[in-house]
């Protein structure tokens, strides 16, 4: 990563669930010791932005509702509303523009929106798809990417150079030219090398878009409700719970970083979706002992659990129903 000193940066991420959110806060962490930080924020990364940084300046900027469907593959519940999602880049292209001139911005951000960037500015992407997985549609859903990212000065991914060390797998790799550089793994969490008391026998974490997130949850609930074992779920929402728990179960609404630290450190199984921040988070805090569960019809995490599988020995689950935590 390029040093920055004595600029105002501007950085938003994309609030497709808190991934791209939480792994931002490393580099703001890194980058507010010689720079003035403005964050772009939506309702959806507000918390995490303000959990870390209260004291940081804060605007809003577009957010892009993205909800998935139960039954239609991600690449077409995309395609079917590219429409409003174009509209969400335009106007997040534009707000930037304001930004730019209101704050006197120098550098540009952007986790994963294609709209900020700015002529008057260094442009800088952060991604972990250099290769989009989509089955048919990879080929062309890959090119349009690239030609997004082809406004940006500078394309920062969160992985491994070293094909060898890849935690991205396929999807960090590219062979088109684009200034690319690899920055390593970014996770807010920190590993803690006290011995753990009390540890956790199984630990689930539950994040994602709706609806597929409450209804993992519910399934998990279920089973875990007909087990003897010490369950602690740690949930991305402060929804109501959608169903009852016996007193075995414990629940952390929106864990700080702190806490959800101790609790994967303390875990001796993790049980997850297999989002790439996620799997940084693990990876950095060396868990081992893990169960994926890919958010159905998205390819994406689909290849990653199976990559993992083949790459760290990671057990891959296409569902929860067979997992009794007994």
């Amino acid at each position: 990563m390029c040093i920055l000193k004595n600029k105002n940066i501007f950085i938003a991420a994309l609030d497709w669930g808190l991934g791209h959110a939480t792994r931002c806060v490393p580099l703001i962490q890194k980058l507010a010791t010689h720079n003035n930080i403005i964050i772009g924020v939506t309702p959806t990364t507000l918390p995490i932005f303000e959990e870390h940084f209260p004291q940081l300046k804060k605007v809003t900027i577009e957010a892009y509702h993205i909800r998935y469907s139960t039954i239609i593959p991600l690449t077409l519940k995309l395609a079917l509303d590219s429409a409003r999602i174009l509209r969400v880049i335009k106007r997040e292209h534009q707000q930037l523009a304001a930004y730019v001139k209101q704050y006197k911005i120098d550098v540009v951000i952007s986790d994963n929106r294609f709209g900020l960037w700015n002529k008057h500015t260094h442009n800088i992407y952060i991604t972990h798809q250099l290769q989009i997985k989509a089955g048919i549609f990879s080929k062309i859903a890959t090119k349009i990417h690239h030609r997004y990212m082809k406004q940006f000065h500078e394309i920062w991914v969160p992985d491994y150079e070293d094909d060898a060390q890849s935690l991205a797998g396929d999807l960090s790799r590219h062979k088109n030219k684009l200034h690319v550089k690899y920055i390593g793994p970014l996770s807010r969490l920190v590993l803690l090398n006290e011995t753990i008391e009390k540890p956790i026998n199984f630990l689930y974490l539950l994040s994602g878009p709706e609806p597929l997130r409450t209804q993992l949850e519910e399934q998990i609930i279920q089973l875990a409700n007909h087990s003897t074992k010490s369950i602690v779920i740690a949930r991305g929402t402060k929804k109501p719970l959608p169903t009852s728990m016996k007193p075995h179960i414990k629940c952390y609404d929106m864990p700080d970083a702190a806490t959800l630290s101790t609790l994967i450190c303390a875990a001796q199984h993790i049980i997850c979706r297999s989002g790439y921040s996620t799997l940084m988070d693990l990876h950095l805090l060396h868990k081992k002992q893990i169960t994926l569960i890919p958010t159905p019809h998205q390819s994406e995490q689909i290849y990653l659990a199976k990559y993992w599988a083949t790459k760290f020995g990671i057990k891959p689950k296409l569902c929860i129903s067979n997992f009794i935590t007994s």
